[in-house]
């Protein structure tokens, strides 16, 4: 069975002239505990004490002290909604299980009747605040949302008030345990509850009152006020101090926000920390988990403390340091003189030593877990710094706060390169359309010429018909090597080329490559090609199609810029690193230095200051540079200036036998 209605409600239509007040649950608590402490103190026994809370886990916080009531008395009656074992029973004291549905689940009662006092609280909760602070976590996960529950009700120790509600609350009990008819008639006989207009007379109160002991009901609510005041000191420091924390981050942030250079960062975010926090010195510098060195570029300083600026930092064996990389957090050092960390490092006592250091701290600058930097503050005075939860917090933020700033200002620079980067390819895109528009050009308007003239002149000798057409074949080969050169440097860049690696020998790709270059039409006579490769060269593995394409590339290259009474060499040795290392050399025109990297570009012509004698896109070696990193080797060029000749080495890997593997994957782990 559940009864609907509110004994409050109940209580302010019995009594009209009551007026309900609001009170906080903290206020509940303390008068509940007030009023039980009024029973427990109290020299006359057997009150009637009527406690109905809204549910048994409310209960079960209070059950110890109803233990010490029952001692006082016979007259105990405990109400509440059961979610566990709370169930009707009389051991102890009466305890009485309502529905959940139950008006009395909504409502916090306790009725204390006396024979020379009586006091009564009962309230209703107001849902309406409970439902919005069920919101508040959101905004604040710390807020304690118990205390900020509200309720209306009436509190009171005036006698006839007190009986009433005990009547009502007695009339429940009887509703949901009727066994009890005959102990709650003894206690409604005893105090007169129920009786109309039946209770004590002014001169009846007066005679108890020199007896009520109120000592321990107002010791309890000083007790009460006293740490509500210690609370809300504790919450007004705290709110202070966040307060602070968020002006400082704000105004790093700000600081930060007006540049994008890291150096700029540091430096604000050194001075704003180290006066807030009012360290002797404040170093934020660069450094990731590999790092060994650092060097201190940015610090903050009190006057006569010793600069550290421009000192480097020895990070490899600094313990503090590679806690830090290991645990992933920040550490603090009360007292170097006798934190362990310190003193059996003899690299950190010096530095202690020499710069002063007392207390020391040391938050890491993370971003999405890779260490950016370190941020170091340093207590120099006596007595030793002790660090406080609040400024490791700080210190975190602001940690938090450099580490994006570092991203951004990085983020920045690696959007100038991408922007540079694109300068170079609109660069590219426009070689490619000069350079192709002549070299297609130029081809084509020959064999046009060609073409009409054998069209047009049928009696044109034999003699003349076959150079037109040995010039229009030369120059659609040409045109072809052009367009296969374009198709082969965009299937190595994108990726789309399947290798194929065998064991070659390198000799006879040399050869197939010289049997290429040989058959191209040439009216001057070629250098002087000569070959030195040891019999004994071990096997090399590449992909041979290709390996013969780079030979063949490097050679015409050669051939290119040397004149006939020149020389060229092909030579090939075996390195200390498993490789084989193969060098065209010539004695023609040579490279100028700064240029020597910069040939491998794509579409680079060195003689484009020398009116292009000879013919070709620039992307020959561009190529070359790509074929070999496909096989893992390297490409470099060597020449000590104009007219100094030029030599081109390419590595490629040496054949390994299966115990040379085995011991390589061993030396690798």
């Amino acid at each position: 069975m559940s009864i609907s209605t509110s004994v409050l409600s109940d209580l302010l239509k019995s009594l009209p002239y009551l007026r309900p007040q609001l009170y906080f649950k903290a206020s509940l608590t303390a008068l509940s505990h007030a009023m039980e402490d009024q029973v427990l103190a109290a020299t006359l026994a057997q009150p009637l004490v009527i406690a109905s809370f809204q549910r048994e886990r409310f209960y079960r916080q209070e059950a110890h002290r109803y233990l010490r009531l029952a001692l006082r008395s016979n007259q105990i009656y405990v109400l509440s909604a059961p979610e566990t074992d709370f169930t009707n029973s009389s051991e102890n004291y009466e305890k009485v299980a309502f529905e959940p549905t139950d008006g009395l689940s909504q409502e916090w009662h306790l009725v204390v009747i006396a024979d020379n006092y009586a006091t009564c609280l009962v309230c209703r909760e107001n849902l309406g605040s409970l439902a919005k602070n069920k919101q508040l976590p959101e905004l604040n996960p710390n807020l304690d949302i118990d205390t900020a529950r509200r309720f209306e009700g009436i509190w009171t120790s005036e006698r006839g008030v007190s009986l009433k509600a005990a009547e009502l609350l007695l009339d429940r009990v009887l509703v949901y345990r009727p066994e009890l008819a005959s102990k709650i008639q003894q206690a409604r006989q005893r105090f007169g509850i129920g009786e109309p207009r039946n209770h004590f007379g002014a001169e009846q109160v007066n005679e108890y009152a020199c007896d009520i002991d109120t000592d321990p009901f107002v010791q309890r609510l000083v007790t009460y006020l006293q740490a509500s005041q210690y609370k809300l000191h504790k919450a007004y420091r705290s709110i202070a101090a966040q307060a602070r924390k968020e002006r400082l981050v704000n105004s790093i942030s700000t600081a930060i926000r007006r540049s994008l250079d890291p150096h700029e960062v540091l430096k604000v975010a050194a001075q704003e920390l180290g006066q807030h926090l009012k360290a002797c010195r404040c170093l934020i510098y660069r450094a990731q988990a590999t790092d060994s060195q650092a060097i201190i570029e940015h610090e903050f300083l009190t006057p006569g403390v010793l600069s550290v600026c421009g000192q480097t930092w020895e990070l490899e064996k600094n313990s503090l340091f590679r806690d830090i990389v290991e645990q992933g957090e920040g550490v603090c050092v009360s007292d170097t003189l006798s934190d362990p960390r310190v003193t059996k490092s003899s690299g950190l006592s010096t530095i202690a030593k020499k710069f002063a250091i007392r207390s020391w701290l040391m938050e890491p600058v993370f971003y999405q877990g890779r260490l950016l930097g370190i941020v170091e503050l340093h207590y120099c005075r006596m007595p030793p710094h002790e660090c406080q939860p609040g400024e490791l917090d700080l210190i975190e933020a602001i940690a938090t706060q450099v580490g994006a700033a570092l991203i951004q200002a990085e983020a920045y620079a690696n959007l100038e390169e991408l922007n540079q980067q694109l300068e170079a390819l609109d660069r590219t895109r426009s070689n490619l359309i000069a350079i192709t528009g002549h070299e297609l050009r130029t081809p084509l308007s020959t064999i046009q010429v060609c073409l009409e003239s054998l069209a047009n002149e049928p009696d044109m000798p034999l003699e003349l018909q076959q150079v037109m057409l040995n010039t229009a074949l030369s120059d659609s080969e040409r045109m072809r090597k052009l367009v296969q050169d374009f198709l082969t440097l965009s299937n190595l860049e994108s990726g789309r080329v399947e290798w194929h690696p065998e064991s070659l020998t390198l000799q006879e790709c040399v050869d197939l490559a010289l049997t290429r270059n040989r058959t191209r039409s040439s009216t001057e006579k070629p250098p002087q090609i000569k070959t030195q490769i040891a019999e004994n060269l071990p096997l090399v593995r590449a992909d041979g199609d290709w390996l013969v394409e780079v030979l063949a590339k490097l050679i015409d290259n050669a051939l290119k810029f040397t004149p006939p009474q020149g020389e060229i060499t092909i030579k090939a040795i075996s390195n200390s690193r498993q490789m084989v290392e193969v060098t065209v050399a010539d004695t023609g025109r040579g490279i100028e230095p700064n240029r020597l990297e910069i040939v491998f570009d794509r579409f680079y012509q060195e003689e484009g200051a020398l009116r292009r004698t000879t013919s070709g896109t620039g992307l020959g070696l561009a190529i070359c540079r790509q074929i070999v990193n496909g096989w893992g080797g390297q490409i470099w060029a060597e020449s000590t200036g104009k007219d100094q000749g030029s030599q081109f080495h390419f590595t490629i890997p040496i054949v390994q036998s299966r115990q040379e593997e085995k011991r390589t994957k061993v030396k690798s782990k």
